[in-house]
Formats: C-alpha cells, structure tokens, sequence
C-alpha cells in the first residue's frame, strides 16, 4: 500500500474516534486505507503534543529601582516603558512587568495639542484681556467653524472588548472619507445653527460673507429685536476670510463694525467657549468608535448632538469667559488649556 497525501481533517478525527475504541494503528490503517507508518507517525507526534513554555524567574524590582522608575517617568514624558527602565539600568524586566509597575504611578497619554505662542502673541492676548475684562459676555456671540469626517479620530476608536470577543471592523479610508464644514455660534445660553457649509465650497472672503447671508442673517439674525442687535458683540478668529478687508467692509454695512466686532488676538482657541461645544459635538457623533458612510449622514448626527446640548451647558461654557481673561492675565498671555 503505498504512501499518499498528508491526512484530511476528516481523516484525523476518525484516527482520534478508533483510538478511544481501541483499534491498533495497524487496523486503523486498514480500514482508512493509508500507510501504516503516515498513520503511526500523526499517533506519534499527537502523542508527544506541544513542548511546554519555561517559565523564567521574573526579575524582583527593589523599591530603590521603584523610585529611580518614578523620578524617570517624570523627567521623559511620552517615553516607552523600555526606554524608562533602560534609563534607570534596569534590564531583564519583561513588557508586562514594566507595564505593570508604570500603571502604579503613571497613565498613558497623548501629547498635548496647543498653538505655538510667541512673545509678541503673549503680548497681545494680555492687551485683548484687559481690553475686554469688564465686557458683559452674555451679549457676544462666539463663532466658529468645524470640520466633522466620516471616520473622526483614530483615537476614539479604541474602547475595551470582552474576552473571546473579536474587535469590530473599522474601514479604512483617504483624509477620513471626506467630510462636513459646519459653521455655528453661541451667546448667553442659545445655539445659534449649526449651518452646513455647502460640498466643495472653499470659504474665502465672498463665499464666507455670502454663506453668513444666507445662513446666520437670513435664518436667526433678522428675527432678533433692534435692542439685541444694537448690544451685540459678533466674534470671530482671524481666518483669512474672516479678517479681510472684505469681510470687515461687508460686515461695518450690515451694523457690526468698531465696538460691535469684537477684535481676536493670535493663535487663541483655548479663550473661544465655542471650541468647547465642538468638543462635545464631537465626542458624541464618534462616540464607539462609531463610522459614518456618507457625508448626510455624519450632518444629521451633527444636527442630532447639537439639539442635545441645553442651554445650561451653552450658559455654562459663555460664563466661563471672565476665568479665561484673569487666567491669561496671569500666565502673562500663555496658554490656558480650556
């Protein structure tokens, strides 16, 4: 009988089954009719199973080479496990070990986003502190745009599973899969919009007046009385669109001009409440990890987390300005990280 192919799986499970019946190798071999030796070497090698893993000794870590740990993790923020240990002489310590000890005394995180601030920067975000400290920002309305992807960070898409459980799919996909620029506004404890910036238009200095005509003037700034317009302060950062001369000029012939809009000093997002409502918009339309598969459908749950803000939250974030100014005044106009 000659020798064949390597044994089926159907195969191995009938050796398996005649074994615990009591057949010989020779017998089963017969009756598969295989070679006797393919079938005695699968019984063999079935046999001898997988080697053993040797645990090693784990390397016992003083409590002196805990503290030399603690002062390391200190002095190199962001550094691998291995590379602290290393700084401390400490070798022979396994991944899992060294995670272990950092968790203790230390957390895993991301380096801190924050624009980069000069000293001419500094200088003038304390001048547009003072200027405004005894303003009554219940009557500025804080603007902003966002921009919302199908995928949102990769980040968020982390989360713990359970065991034995595989880890959903996530699609991957060029700049996130395209996305929605969404513009809105906030004063006192209203949202104003949000307003969806039409696919494929690049705002500059007559698209981004022409959309605050169509959106923020035709839809909430005209049904407002005279009064509010005559006290209201409009903000804005100094994007390009935004600070043109353009946009000014368009802007003094609608009322908001001098004292109506509000200067922006440089590099300054931490002092705008309205990047703090995008941090909430965001954290629930990506909440899970969740995907989106078409730019519709991230918008509708834009519109969907935005009605779920309440005015207390919006009241919140508006009245919090008064802090923002005295703390820049005193970290002499460095960055406060709201």
């Amino acid at each position: 009988m000659g020798q064949k192919k390597d044994l089926t799986g159907s195969e191995k499970s009938k050796i398996v089954r005649y074994l615990a019946e009591g057949c010989s190798s020779l017998k089963i071999a017969k009756l598969l009719k295989r070679d006797h030796r393919t079938i005695k070497r699968f019984i063999q090698n079935s046999q001898q199973g997988r080697k053993k893993r040797v645990e090693k000794p784990r390397r016992k870590i003083t409590a002196h080479e805990l503290r030399k740990v603690k002062r390391a993790a200190a002095k190199m923020p962001l550094a691998t496990s291995l590379a602290i240990f290393q700084s401390c002489n400490i070798t022979g310590v396994p991944k899992s070990t060294r995670c272990a000890i950092l968790r203790d005394m230390a957390k895993v995180r991301k380096a801190e986003r924050r624009p980069a601030l000069n000293k001419t920067h500094k200088l003038k975000r304390q001048d547009w502190a003072k200027k405004y400290l005894k303003t009554d920002f219940s009557k500025v309305l804080w603007t902003d745009e966002m921009r919302v992807s199908l995928d949102g960070p990769d980040g968020w898409a982390r989360g713990w599973i359970g065991k034995g459980q595989r880890a959903p799919v996530r699609l991957r996909r060029q700049q996130g899969g395209g996305g929605v620029l969404v513009w809105a506004g906030i004063i006192k404890d209203e949202l104003v919009g949000p307003f969806r910036v039409e696919d494929g238009v690049k705002l500059n200095s007559q698209s981004y007046c022409q959309f605050l005509e169509d959106t923020f003037f035709k839809q909430w700034y005209r049904k407002k009385s005279a009064s509010f317009k005559k006290n209201m302060i409009f903000m804005q950062d100094n994007a390009p669109s935004h600070a043109s001369k353009y946009s000014t000029a368009w802007l003094a012939r609608k009322g908001i001009k001098e004292e109506k809009l509000m200067t922006w000093p440089p590099c300054s997002p931490d002092l705008n409440p309205i990047e703090n409502l995008w941090s909430i918009i965001k954290c629930e339309i990506y909440k899970e990890g969740k995907q989106y598969t078409s730019l519709n459908s991230v918008w509708e749950a834009v519109v969907a987390a935005a009605r779920n803000v309440d005015g207390e939250q919006i009241k919140t974030l508006t009245e919090s300005m008064d802090d923002r100014l005295l703390s820049v005044l005193a970290k002499k106009g460095g960055y406060i990280g709201r």
